[in-house]
């Protein structure tokens, strides 16, 4: 195994681990700069060492092997949306997460034709602006056209992007930590990929905002900047017009600010009654002061545990199945979990996660 080990797997399987170059050294009782000649491939591990790394990092012993097809992404290449509140060892995580994510629909495409990929102006993990408008409202408008998706409400957004060929995840690959990492999305792979996280699943209507807005960087920002302000704000001004054209939806706001008639509103677009307040203060339909205390007595009414939150479980459509359901079709024509895994070199619980399955065996409680 050391004459065929891949240094960028062991880069890979470390911030999968989340773990530090010192702590793997600290392990497996060598140096970190030793760790770190192995990832330089300056130095091969010894085979003793490689056993060692399989242990700590929880992956088999043969995921180290050269060979196997790898898109390397960096960190830089993926938009996160709450970047200052994710730590880099979080972010480094969510990315070799993305890799395996990669990894598992290459494997999955050599068996299953998955949909062909039609977002404007992509192709091969590069993305030319010159086919849509600048603009984010009017980059919106545009996307709903050659998507045919009429001017009212996205019933099945998710579903929706995954029609289109883009790879969407909902899963929590970073254990208790992914909170940490929000939303994130990547167009610099041969297929786009957008992460959503669980935290927003709790609520059907920010986790379809978040994913219109990762669909905002795909389409807007093929020149990632990580974090930056003004990105930010033509994702979420691209996720407002796609949920809710203002053309459409302005005639509908209430003259006066009026809670439960966004609340009606909500229910009807699939949106949150805090993109509505947004949206009246847009169309100058309610002064700044009347926009703070709109917001001031929702939360109170959320405190009260009205204007309560509806999970993605109950809107079929808004969960990602795409991956999931490729791999039913290759197991009906004979691949294994087991065979998959293997392929991939990787473990079953690892495979399962990546698949967005739930672990089939019970929990044991313990009180």
């Amino acid at each position: 195994m050391a004459a065929a080990f891949d240094p960028a797997r062991l880069t890979q399987a470390r911030r999968l681990a989340g773990m530090t170059k010192k702590s793997v050294a600290g392990g497996l009782g060598v140096s970190p700069v030793a760790v770190g000649q192995w990832e330089a491939g300056t130095h091969p591990p010894r085979p003793d060492h490689v056993g060692g790394l399989s242990e700590i990092l929880s992956v088999p012993a043969a995921f180290f092997a050269a060979g196997r097809p790898y898109a390397r992404l960096e960190s830089s290449a993926a938009h996160f949306r709450s970047l200052r509140k994710t730590p880099a060892i979080q972010r480094a995580k969510a990315i070799a997460f993305t890799e395996q994510a990669w990894e598992l629909v290459y494997a999955l495409e050599k068996r299953v034709q998955l949909p062909a990929v039609d977002l404007p102006g992509f192709s091969a993990g590069e993305v030319s602006r010159d086919e849509m408008p600048l603009g984010p409202a009017a980059a919106a408008q545009e996307l709903r056209r050659r998507w045919s998706l009429g001017t009212g409400r996205i019933p099945q957004l998710v579903r929706t992007m995954e029609r289109h060929g883009i790879v969407v995840t909902l899963t929590p690959f970073a254990g208790a930590a992914t909170t940490t990492v929000d939303a994130f999305s990547t167009s610099h792979l041969p297929r786009p990929i957008v992460v959503l996280t669980p935290d927003r699943a709790d609520d059907v209507y920010r986790h379809r905002f978040t994913a219109a807005h990762e669909l905002g960087h795909l389409l807007l920002h093929p020149d990632v900047a990580p974090g930056d302000l003004q990105q930010e704000r033509e994702a979420d001004a691209f996720a407002a017009e796609l949920l809710t054209p203002a053309a459409v939806i302005t005639p509908m706001l209430p003259a006066r600010m009026d809670l439960h008639a966004l609340d009606r509103l909500s229910k009807e677009w699939g949106v949150a009654v805090e993109s509505l307040i947004y949206r009246c203060r847009e169309v100058g339909a309610i002064s700044e002061p009347a926009y703070r205390r709109a917001f001031q007595r929702l939360n109170q009414l959320r405190q009260l545990n009205l204007f309560g939150a509806e999970p993605v479980a109950g809107y079929p459509g808004e969960a990602p199945t795409l991956l999931r359901r490729a791999f039913e079709l290759a197991e009906a024509n004979g691949l294994s979990q087991r065979n998959l895994a293997d392929e991939l070199k990787i473990k079953l619980p690892r495979l399962r996660l990546l698949l967005g399955q739930d672990d089939p065996r019970p929990q044991l409680r313990l009180v």
